[in-house]
């Protein structure tokens, strides 16, 4: 049983094969994903996939680097799908130094929006962090975000980082490059957070784990993420695997 909490199976990567790709997930012991819609085009697929498969689920957000496309329309938009029986978390969100399309100030006013608003429907929410941590930090508690919770997505910071996001009610979630060999970092942190706030995820077609680097990532590759968290642990792999898939149903309220 394994739980991949972030893909993007509504990705035009899979456009050709979506259903077998999903299907080869189940097939190698997925049992649940999230798949996660950032933008006007990718929200009401990801909507739409959750709701032809029973153990996929949907988040829906803005992603930062989007921030300056996004209106009071889209928030109100955003808020309505909330609702919807299938959406367990609002995301992803966040903040996004590396791109330039989005100004700083936009993403941040973007973000706290979203945030805003998680709170306001009591929903986790899910985070996108690139070279962005000290100012993340600061507008998580500014806004209280602790109060909703959420998720650290393909965490790939600093152990020093860790126990502030846990404090403030967050999940540490860890992708692909837990498996690279030039990447210290993850492995670390795979060996330092708390068993019960760790989950695990894809962030498929993206970071695909070795042997695969470089390759179009899917969901069933979440298995090779699994097993390297469980070897840097020195715990079974049904144990990790049993325990983020307990975490990844509390986090998105769902019941096993």
């Amino acid at each position: 049983m394994l739980f991949d909490t972030h893909v993007h199976m509504n990705a035009r990567q899979f456009i050709e094969d979506r259903d077998e790709v999903i299907k080869r997930a189940f097939e190698t012991g997925v049992t649940h994903m999230v798949v996660v819609g950032f933008d006007r085009e990718t929200i009401p697929l990801a909507i739409e996939i959750a709701e032809q498969y029973e153990t996929i689920y949907a988040a829906v957000g803005w992603h930062p680097v989007d921030a300056i496309d996004m209106t009071d329309e889209d928030l109100a938009w955003i808020e309505d799908l909330s609702a919807h029986q299938k959406v367990v978390a609002i995301g992803e969100m966040g903040l996004d130094y590396h791109w330039d399309k989005s100004p700083k100030e936009i993403q941040k006013e973007v973000f706290r929006k979203q945030i805003q608003l998680a709170k306001k429907v009591e929903m986790p929410i899910i985070i996108h962090n690139r070279e962005a941590t000290e100012d993340i930090i600061e507008i998580l508690k500014e806004e209280g975000a602790s109060e909703v919770g959420g998720i650290m997505h393909c965490y790939n910071d600093s152990v020093q980082y860790v126990q502030t996001c846990l404090d403030m009610n967050f999940y540490i979630s860890l992708g692909g490059p837990v498996t690279f060999k030039n990447a210290p970092l993850p492995k670390e942190v795979a060996k330092e957070v708390p068993l019960d706030r760790l989950l695990v995820e894809t962030d498929a077609p993206f970071l695909a784990p070795h042997p695969n680097r470089g390759k179009r990532n899917e969901p069933a590759y979440v298995k090779l993420v699994a097993e390297k968290i469980a070897e840097l642990r020195e715990l079974s792999f049904e144990e990790l695997s049993k325990k983020t898939t307990e975490n990844a149903f509390s986090i998105f309220k769902i019941n096993a």
